[in-house]
């Protein structure tokens, strides 16, 4: 009988062919962090790759929160949400949750990927329709592979190829879900023509807000209530709290009939130990304070316009986004690795995007700006860049 192969070895086979093309993933460990500065291997780096948008997460009042909290219910919720989990803080942030994204109920999830896992699986049958961008997070395609769904793939944020793959197959149920603000690239969908599709097709609209909420719309409640969409129109509204938000975990917004649903059948949310109390004590804090305080988002406007009016008179290959993400193209793996580290030997922390996180030939600096950031930080940023000759694209071509 032949010999089995070895699962490991493969792995570890597969890992060294990966740091031989210079795309392995390593870990750094921060230090101290404190605004946009980090301390990493005793080096002070100012940061431009935190999901820190608002500049919340060393709020004194969300930490205020979390220590209050934390005495009067402990660390650890101690049991997953229908067992004894479920506490009065979780209930107060799905309410504030809820109404701040004007949808009837919410249902908080322990992490993003978790919330898009299952849903997914709740919604979709075997052999079901699940149209999705390219680019979209992959916690999205893994919740269509979870629920055995026909995944169809549309190139990105073409409404017309979306159109054509919900018509593949028009008899069954369909979702279509998509990034509000996708992570990579940091464009945000066309939202209100995936919405009209999706109401003439009959099929469910998804979409995943981690990036969007809290940046985009009047009161920060993201992308979807920016292009004026109601729940009607996007019934299944996922967004992330570790982002804007400065804090950890997901929720599910939508129907009454979607969150019962959820509750009897979205297995990540059944079977898992629910978020610490005191870290939605906090969350619940951060949601007032995204709300009232328009002058984080006004603020992070700024620092987007001069860092695009920067990078413009400088050459520099930005791709085109309006939202918190500014990736800097670079196309070469090395290219992009190179420059980050060069980038860090002059203090400034921009992690380069490689393979196969993004496509082969689109390397890049994903470049994150914060309302903790100021111009000065910006400019500092900018001279950076200046100084590394990087105003021609990887093509040649204008930018």
């Amino acid at each position: 009988m032949a010999a089995r192969p070895d699962l490991l070895q493969r792995l570890a086979v597969q890992t060294a062919e990966r740091a031989q093309a210079q795309l392995q993933r390593r870990l750094r460990t921060i230090d101290t962090c404190q605004g946009p500065f980090v301390e990493s291997g005793g080096q002070q780096l100012l940061a431009f790759c935190s999901n820190d948008y608002l500049g919340l997460a060393h709020d004194p009042r969300l930490v205020a929160a979390l220590k209050t909290a934390g005495d009067e219910s402990g660390v650890g919720s101690g049991s997953a949400h229908l067992i004894c989990g479920h506490r009065r803080e979780h209930a107060a942030l799905e309410e504030a949750l809820a109404e701040w994204t004007g949808r009837e109920r919410a249902l908080l999830f322990s992490t993003g990927y978790m919330a898009n896992l299952g849903v997914i699986q709740a919604l979709l049958e075997r052999g079901e329709l699940c149209v999705q961008d390219k680019l979209n997070h992959a916690c999205l395609l893994d919740g269509a592979q979870l629920a055995g769904a026909t995944l169809k793939r549309y190139p990105h944020a073409d409404v017309d190829a979306a159109a054509r793959q919900l018509h593949s197959n028009a008899d069954g149920c369909a979702l279509l879900a998509t990034d509000g603000v996708f992570s990579m690239d940091g464009d945000i969908a066309p939202l209100r023509e995936l919405a009209a599709l999706c109401a003439s097709e009959r099929t469910s609209l998804m979409v995943d807000d981690a990036h969007g909420l809290g940046v985009l719309g009047e009161d920060g409640a993201g992308s979807v209530a920016e292009a004026g969409l109601s729940e009607t129109d996007v019934p299944i509204l996922m967004a992330t709290l570790g982002k804007a938000l400065g804090c950890s975990g997901a929720f599910v917004a939508g129907s009454a009939a979607l969150i019962d649903g959820l509750t009897q059948f979205a297995r990540t949310y059944i079977y898992t130990t629910a978020m610490p109390p005191a870290l939605a004590a906090a969350t619940h804090r951060a949601v007032e304070l995204a709300r009232s305080e328009h002058w984080r988002r006004d603020k992070l406007n700024v620092l987007l316009r001069r860092f695009r009016t920067g990078a413009a008179q400088l050459g520099l290959p930005l791709m085109p986004s309006r939202t918190a993400i500014q990736p800097l193209m670079l196309g070469d793996a090395q290219r992009a690795l190179d420059t980050s580290r060069a980038l860090e030997a002059q203090g400034l922390l921009a992690v380069a995007i490689r393979p196969p996180t993004v496509p082969h030939g689109q390397a890049r600096l994903r470049i994150t700006l914060s309302a903790a950031h100021e111009e000065a930080h910006v400019d500092r940023l900018l001279q950076a860049l200046e100084s590394l000759r990087l105003g021609a694209s990887p093509t040649g071509a204008p930018v």
